[in-house]
Protein backbone atom coordinates (compact mmCIF):
# COMPACT_ATOMS: atom_id res chain seq x y z
CA UNK A 1 0.00 0.00 0.00
CA UNK A 2 1.31 3.42 -0.96
CA UNK A 3 1.86 5.91 1.86
CA UNK A 4 -0.04 9.13 1.20
CA UNK A 5 2.79 11.66 0.90
CA UNK A 6 2.62 15.44 0.55
CA UNK A 7 5.37 17.64 -0.77
CA UNK A 8 5.64 20.94 1.10
CA UNK A 9 7.54 24.09 0.17
CA UNK A 10 7.50 27.80 0.93
CA UNK A 11 7.92 30.97 -1.10
CA UNK A 12 8.81 34.47 0.03
CA UNK A 13 10.85 33.73 3.11
CA UNK A 14 13.61 36.17 2.15
CA UNK A 15 11.32 38.98 0.97
CA UNK A 16 11.07 42.40 2.60
CA UNK A 17 7.33 42.70 1.93
CA UNK A 18 4.24 40.53 1.82
CA UNK A 19 3.18 37.29 3.50
CA UNK A 20 5.11 34.04 3.34
CA UNK A 21 3.25 31.36 1.37
CA UNK A 22 3.50 27.58 1.57
CA UNK A 23 1.85 24.88 -0.47
CA UNK A 24 1.27 21.20 0.18
CA UNK A 25 0.66 18.88 -2.77
CA UNK A 26 -0.18 15.17 -2.86
CA UNK A 27 0.52 13.80 -6.33
CA UNK A 28 -0.67 10.43 -7.61
CA UNK A 29 2.13 8.00 -8.45
CA UNK A 30 1.56 8.35 -12.21
CA UNK A 31 0.54 12.00 -12.48
CA UNK A 32 1.66 12.64 -16.07
CA UNK A 33 2.62 16.27 -15.37
CA UNK A 34 5.53 17.11 -17.66
CA UNK A 35 8.10 19.78 -16.86
CA UNK A 36 8.13 19.82 -13.05
CA UNK A 37 11.19 21.66 -11.73
CA UNK A 38 12.14 23.88 -8.83
CA UNK A 39 9.92 26.96 -9.33
CA UNK A 40 13.03 29.18 -9.34
CA UNK A 41 14.29 27.33 -12.44
CA UNK A 42 11.13 28.03 -14.43
CA UNK A 43 9.94 31.16 -16.20
CA UNK A 44 6.85 32.88 -14.83
CA UNK A 45 4.91 31.82 -17.95
CA UNK A 46 5.92 28.17 -17.48
CA UNK A 47 4.95 28.23 -13.78
CA UNK A 48 1.59 29.74 -14.67
CA UNK A 49 0.96 26.94 -17.19
CA UNK A 50 2.04 24.23 -14.75
CA UNK A 51 0.15 25.41 -11.65
CA UNK A 52 -3.36 24.59 -12.97
CA UNK A 53 -2.09 21.23 -14.30
CA UNK A 54 -0.73 20.42 -10.84
CA UNK A 55 -3.96 21.51 -9.17
CA UNK A 56 -6.06 19.44 -11.60
CA UNK A 57 -3.82 16.37 -11.41
CA UNK A 58 -3.09 16.32 -7.67
CA UNK A 59 -4.96 14.06 -5.28
CA UNK A 60 -5.04 17.11 -3.00
CA UNK A 61 -3.38 20.51 -2.79
CA UNK A 62 -3.64 23.51 -0.50
CA UNK A 63 -1.97 26.82 0.27
CA UNK A 64 -1.14 28.24 3.69
CA UNK A 65 -0.17 31.82 4.46
CA UNK A 66 1.48 33.60 7.36
CA UNK A 67 0.85 37.33 7.40
CA UNK A 68 3.35 40.16 7.73
CA UNK A 69 2.04 40.75 11.27
CA UNK A 70 2.73 37.11 12.15
CA UNK A 71 6.19 37.26 10.58
CA UNK A 72 7.05 40.33 12.66
CA UNK A 73 5.57 38.86 15.83
CA UNK A 74 6.98 35.32 15.81
CA UNK A 75 9.92 35.62 13.31
CA UNK A 76 10.21 34.43 9.73
CA UNK A 77 11.24 30.84 10.48
CA UNK A 78 8.27 30.20 12.79
CA UNK A 79 5.96 32.01 10.36
CA UNK A 80 7.21 29.80 7.54
CA UNK A 81 6.46 26.69 9.60
CA UNK A 82 3.02 28.13 10.47
CA UNK A 83 2.24 28.64 6.75
CA UNK A 84 3.36 25.05 6.06
CA UNK A 85 1.18 23.70 8.88
CA UNK A 86 -1.81 25.66 7.56
CA UNK A 87 -1.26 24.26 4.06
CA UNK A 88 -1.10 20.67 5.33
CA UNK A 89 -4.16 21.17 7.58
CA UNK A 90 -6.12 22.55 4.61
CA UNK A 91 -5.53 19.45 2.46
CA UNK A 92 -8.68 17.47 1.65
CA UNK A 93 -6.72 14.26 2.33
CA UNK A 94 -4.54 13.69 5.39
CA UNK A 95 -1.00 12.65 4.44
CA UNK A 96 0.88 10.06 6.48
CA UNK A 97 4.18 11.68 5.48
CA UNK A 98 5.26 15.19 4.50
CA UNK A 99 8.46 15.80 2.56
CA UNK A 100 9.62 19.34 3.29
CA UNK A 101 12.24 21.21 1.30
CA UNK A 102 15.12 22.25 3.54
CA UNK A 103 17.06 21.03 6.54
CA UNK A 104 14.45 21.46 9.29
CA UNK A 105 11.33 19.40 9.94
CA UNK A 106 8.41 21.47 11.27
CA UNK A 107 5.53 19.98 13.25
CA UNK A 108 2.86 19.22 10.63
CA UNK A 109 0.66 16.66 12.37
CA UNK A 110 2.24 13.64 10.67
CA UNK A 111 5.66 12.17 10.01
CA UNK A 112 7.92 14.80 8.43
CA UNK A 113 11.17 14.36 6.53
CA UNK A 114 13.34 17.33 5.64
CA UNK A 115 14.90 16.97 2.18
CA UNK A 116 17.81 19.28 1.44
CA UNK A 117 17.45 20.35 -2.19
CA UNK A 118 14.05 18.69 -2.33
CA UNK A 119 12.65 21.36 -4.64
CA UNK A 120 15.09 20.03 -7.27
CA UNK A 121 14.72 16.28 -6.59
CA UNK A 122 11.22 15.44 -5.25
CA UNK A 123 8.34 15.96 -7.67
CA UNK A 124 5.69 16.68 -5.03
CA UNK A 125 7.96 19.35 -3.50
CA UNK A 126 8.57 20.81 -6.97
CA UNK A 127 4.81 20.92 -7.48
CA UNK A 128 4.32 22.63 -4.11
CA UNK A 129 6.99 25.22 -4.92
CA UNK A 130 5.26 26.06 -8.22
CA UNK A 131 1.77 26.32 -6.70
CA UNK A 132 3.02 28.52 -3.83
CA UNK A 133 5.08 30.75 -6.14
CA UNK A 134 2.24 31.36 -8.59
CA UNK A 135 -0.19 32.19 -5.76
CA UNK A 136 2.24 34.54 -4.00
CA UNK A 137 3.25 36.29 -7.21
CA UNK A 138 -0.42 36.97 -8.01
CA UNK A 139 -0.93 38.39 -4.50
CA UNK A 140 2.09 40.68 -4.90
CA UNK A 141 0.77 41.99 -8.23
CA UNK A 142 -2.47 42.94 -6.43
CA UNK A 143 -0.47 44.42 -3.55
CA UNK A 144 1.41 46.59 -6.05
CA UNK A 145 -1.88 48.23 -6.99
CA UNK A 146 -2.57 49.10 -3.33
CA UNK A 147 0.98 50.26 -2.65
CA UNK A 148 2.31 51.78 -5.87
CA UNK A 149 5.87 53.01 -6.18
CA UNK A 150 7.69 50.03 -4.66
CA UNK A 151 7.67 47.85 -7.78
CA UNK A 152 6.15 44.88 -5.92
CA UNK A 153 4.67 43.44 -9.12
CA UNK A 154 8.15 43.29 -10.62
CA UNK A 155 10.40 42.06 -7.80
CA UNK A 156 7.68 40.36 -5.69
CA UNK A 157 8.96 41.90 -2.46
CA UNK A 158 12.59 40.80 -2.69
CA UNK A 159 15.32 43.27 -1.71
CA UNK A 160 16.34 44.42 -5.17
CA UNK A 161 18.17 47.75 -5.63
CA UNK A 162 14.90 49.22 -6.97
CA UNK A 163 12.97 48.06 -3.90
CA UNK A 164 15.62 49.36 -1.48
CA UNK A 165 15.60 52.70 -3.31
CA UNK A 166 11.81 52.91 -3.00
CA UNK A 167 12.06 52.12 0.72
CA UNK A 168 14.51 54.99 1.14
CA UNK A 169 12.27 57.35 -0.80
CA UNK A 170 8.79 56.30 0.39
CA UNK A 171 9.44 54.58 3.72
CA UNK A 172 7.84 51.19 4.43
CA UNK A 173 4.22 50.33 3.64
CA UNK A 174 1.89 48.29 5.85
CA UNK A 175 2.99 45.20 3.92
CA UNK A 176 6.69 45.62 4.74
CA UNK A 177 8.24 43.34 7.36
CA UNK A 178 9.40 45.67 10.10
CA UNK A 179 11.41 42.87 11.74
CA UNK A 180 13.67 42.93 8.66
CA UNK A 181 16.55 45.43 8.97
CA UNK A 182 16.04 47.38 5.69
CA UNK A 183 12.39 48.06 6.58
CA UNK A 184 13.21 49.06 10.16
CA UNK A 185 16.02 51.32 8.92
CA UNK A 186 13.70 52.99 6.40
CA UNK A 187 11.08 53.58 9.10
CA UNK A 188 13.70 55.16 11.34
CA UNK A 189 14.84 57.42 8.50
CA UNK A 190 18.23 55.75 8.35
CA UNK A 191 19.93 54.92 5.07
CA UNK A 192 18.90 51.53 3.65
CA UNK A 193 21.84 49.52 2.32
CA UNK A 194 21.65 49.13 -1.45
Amino acid sequence: MTVLTAGVDEVGRGCLAGPVYAAAVILPEHHGIVGLRDSKQLTAARRERLAPQIQAGALAWAIGIATVEEIDRINILRATFLAMARAVQALSLSPALCLVDGNQAPQLGCEVRAVIGGDATVESIMAASIVAKVARDAALVQMDERYPGYGLARHKGYGTPQHLGALRELGPSREHRMSFAPCAQAAAGRDVAA
